[in-house]
Parts: C-alpha cells; structure tokens; sequence
C-alpha cells in the first residue's frame, strides 16, 4: 500500500491546514511557525536599532537611515527562502532562537555600510543581553495581536453586525417563546436575536480592549547581563522604551525569565466566552430551523441530504458547533497552563504556544460557517403565527397580572386571579373564543376588558421591537 505521508506536495494532517484552508489561510500570516520566525526577525533588528540609536552601549555609532531601512526590509521581504534557510540554520543549532540570530548575522554585511570589521562589531549587538524569551514573548505578543486586530476581530464584528441587522429586520415578528422547551410569553424573532448580538458585542469591546504585554529583562528577570556589560545605561528604560514605543505593546517590569501570559490567559478566556455564546446562537438558531421558523435557502447545486432530497440540513450551524467546541478546548487549556511556570522557568509555555493557532483557526473556521448560515436563512412569519395562534393559554400571564393591580387598585371582583387563570389554562388549550367569553365575564373596567378582548398571542409582545431599536445599535450596511 502507498503511504500518503509521502505523496508530495505534502497532505495536511488537520483539517485547518487541508479541508478548510480558505477560511483559516489569513491566520498563517501571523500564528504559523514562519510568522514566529519573521516576528522573531523583526524584534532582533528593531532591538538593534533601538541600542544604537539611543547609544546604549558606549562607542556605538547609530545607524543611519537607509541602513535601519535595509535592515526593516528583510523582515518585509521575507518569504519562503528565508523560511527555507532558517529551517537549515536550525538543524545545525537545534535552537530556533539562535538560528534566527546566525540567519540575521549573515545579512548584515549587505545591510549596513562601513568595512567588514565594523560591521562585524555591530553584529555583536544582534541579539544582546537577550536569553531566548526576550525574543520569543515580544514575538508572541506581536503575533497574536496582529491575528486578532487584523483577522480575529473584523471577521468577528462583521458577523455579529450581519446578526444585529437580521435582528432589525426581524423586530417585529412575533414568536412564541419557549422557557424550559414550553409556550411561554410571546417576544420577537429580532428581539430573541438582539439579545445574542448584544451578548457578543459586549465580549467585542473586552477582546478589542486586550492588552498584549512583553518584557525584555534577561534570563531571570534582573538585568544582571544588561548591567555587567553597561553599568552606566537606564536599562530599565531602555526596555520599557523599546518595549511600548518601538513595538507598540505593553511593558511588563517585573517577570522571571518569562513573561507570565497571564494577559494570553485573560484573552482566551474572553474569546472563548465569545464562542459560548455564539455556540449558544447555533443552537438556538438549529432549533428554531427545527420548528420552521426559519427556511434555508439552498445554494445553486448543494445538496441537502444524500437520500432524502427535501431536506436541507443546518449543516453550517452545525459544523459551527463543533468548531467552537474543538476552540474552546484548547482555549481553556492555553488559558489554564500559560499562567504557571516553574520557578524561573520551563518550557511548556513553548510547545504550548505554538496551539494558539489552531485554537483560533477553528474559531475562525465557526465564524465563516455562522455567517453562511445565517445568510441562508429566510424568516418564515406564518410558521411563527400558526404556533402563537395554537397557544391563546399564553395569555393567562397579562389578564391575571391585570387583575393583580386592579385588585390592589380595589376593584372588587378581582380576588384570586392567579388560580382562576390556573383552572382555565394549565394542561389543556384554549381557543381565542374561549378567552375571550372568560375575559368578558371578569367584571373588569370596560376599557380594560376592550383591551384584552382586543389582546392576541401575536400582539402579547410588550416592548419587544423598541427593546431592539433602543438598545441595538444598528451597524453599517454589510
């Protein structure tokens, strides 16, 4: 038999990097192991440039601008060769940070000006004073920040204003609610929507308010290796500076050889939170499809099912589901994990990282399925209707709590509201004839009877529509 781990160009072992590549494929730009490689480039110049020019180290001359912006075009420039060859440097390291350090060695010959010695001095400053985790949280920081800024959030925004405007469209059409699976008091379709955009645009504002922390310290946090080589530099403030205003992050002053992740636990927890709910709106959108609130509209050549040809599964609801729960398992354990190191230091955060892709991926993965599926939704209001004129017993809630204020207004005739709607409604239906005779026999003030005889199943909404045009911002046209 032919092993497929041969065939060639190589078959994906996940389903992220093979069946769903399309969807995940903006990710790679920020959370693959070359992005960590390009970010790690990244941080060893702009460190570089940053010694020099503050001139840190004493009888180091700046670099000059065409050289700083030779240096920044390696990590503009880089591309499969420059992964090719990092990957060479490393199996003769077998130490990916040191590899990124020889890999940028050899490439200042050609960036910066001056003779062979000089530049050889310079080149001693690549990587100075850093252990590992210097390079590697700054890189992570800026990695995750770019995929959630730059991909996580828009494709997030974007869906939860597609189910905020459905929620406008649909503000007024009534359902019957279902409390514990049971005909329960009447809202609306939008309404029952808004309340999962509003859930989901409160997680929004804390993602979009993460902060993404770095340090840059030494190997156990002291600055001993800063302050044996310069004693005379602030090197606190040359890390906080390099930290905040070169690389635009956080500056965590007081760390063991790590920094502590505790900000990466924080932003998976409240991206996990974000994928509960929508899990909850999966669920709650497969049902009302279940009921036939909701037609699927089928796309040109999709099949529904492949022996049953009227149906046509919630399949992206579906697959949704099992994307965000695959999410949040990995969520939970990066959040879980990354908060605890041994003493100074180990090296599980290392391996651990590395899964902050796929965590995000299959979130990104349910945040496409969801939107498909909720653009192939059409409302079915007469399905809604049929069920709400089936259940007239769901107006036992307004004439008891009628009579409840009348009676305390003293009305006579009020007394026991509670249980006479009991006896009327509970385990059997009613009709609309049948309310109505029961309402007219109450002895209740004529403009209250006439509001209540007059009162529907589908008019039982209260405040629903302005709920949602109130309290539900409405986003920009798509």
């Amino acid at each position: 038999m032919a092993s497929l781990a041969d065939i060639t160009p190589p078959i994906a072992l996940g389903a992220l990097d093979g069946r769903y590549r399309r969807a995940v494929a903006p990710l790679v730009d920020h959370l693959s192991e070359a992005a960590l490689n390009r970010e790690r480039v990244r941080v060893e110049i702009e460190w570089l440039v940053h010694l020099t020019g503050r001139g840190v180290v004493p009888g180091v001359r700046a670099l000059s601008e065409a050289e700083t912006g030779r240096l920044r075009a390696i990590v503009e420039e880089f591309g499969a060769d420059d992964v090719t060859e990092l990957a060479q440097i490393e199996r003769e390291t077998v130490h990916d940070v040191k590899a990124v350090e020889y890999y940028l060695k050899r490439r200042l010959p050609d960036a910066l000006d001056g003779p062979a010695e000089e530049v050889a001095r310079l080149g001693e400053l690549v990587h100075f004073c850093c252990t590992s985790e210097d390079v590697n949280n700054l890189s992570y920081a800026l990695m995750i920040s770019g995929a959630i800024r730059d991909v996580w959030l828009p494709a997030a925004t974007a869906l939860v204003d597609q189910l905020a405007r459905l929620a406008h469209e649909l503000a007024e059409v009534p359902l019957l609610a279902h409390t514990h699976g049971q005909p329960a008091t009447p809202t609306t379709m939008g309404k029952e929507l808004a309340v999962l955009a509003h859930r989901l645009r409160r997680q929004l504002r804390r993602i979009e308010g993460a902060e993404y922390l770095g340090k840059l310290n030494g190997a156990t946090g002291t600055f001993g290796a800063h302050v044996a080589a310069v004693p005379g530099a602030d090197w606190p403030e040359v890390s906080r500076s390099f930290v905040e205003d070169v690389l635009g992050l956080t500056w965590n002053p007081l760390t063991t050889q790590i920094e502590s992740h505790d900000w990466q636990a924080e932003l998976y927890a409240d991206v996990a939170r974000f994928n509960r709910i929508l899990h909850n709106l999966c669920t709650d959108v497969w049902t009302y499809i279940s009921m036939g609130y909701f037609a699927q509209v089928r796309g040109q050549g999709t099949v529904g099912s492949s022996t049953m040809p009227h149906k046509v599964n919630p399949i992206r609801f579906e697959n949704a589901e099992a994307n965000l729960e695959v999410s949040n398992a990995l969520l939970d354990v990066l959040a879980s994990t990354l908060v605890t190191s041994r003493l100074q230091r180990d090296l599980t955060d290392s391996s651990m990282q590395r899964n902050a892709g796929t965590a995000l991926g299959h979130g990104l993965l349910a945040l496409d399925n969801v939107a498909r599926g909720l653009a192939g939704l059409d409302a079915v209001p007469e399905r809604m209707a049929a069920d709400l004129d089936a259940n007239w017993e769901v107006l036992g809630e307004p004439v008891q709590s009628a009579m409840r204020a009348l009676g305390a207004q003293g009305v006579p005739g009020m007394d026991q509201p509670y249980e006479r709607l009991k006896e009327l409604t509970r385990g059997r239906r009613i009709t609309g004839d049948d309310l109505r005779e029961f309402v007219r026999g109450l002895g209740l003030p004529p403009e209250v009877e006439e509001r209540f005889v007059a009162l529907t199943p589908a008019t039982y909404v209260g405040l629903a529509p302005r709920l949602v045009a109130r309290h539900l911002p409405v986003p920009p046209p798509a």
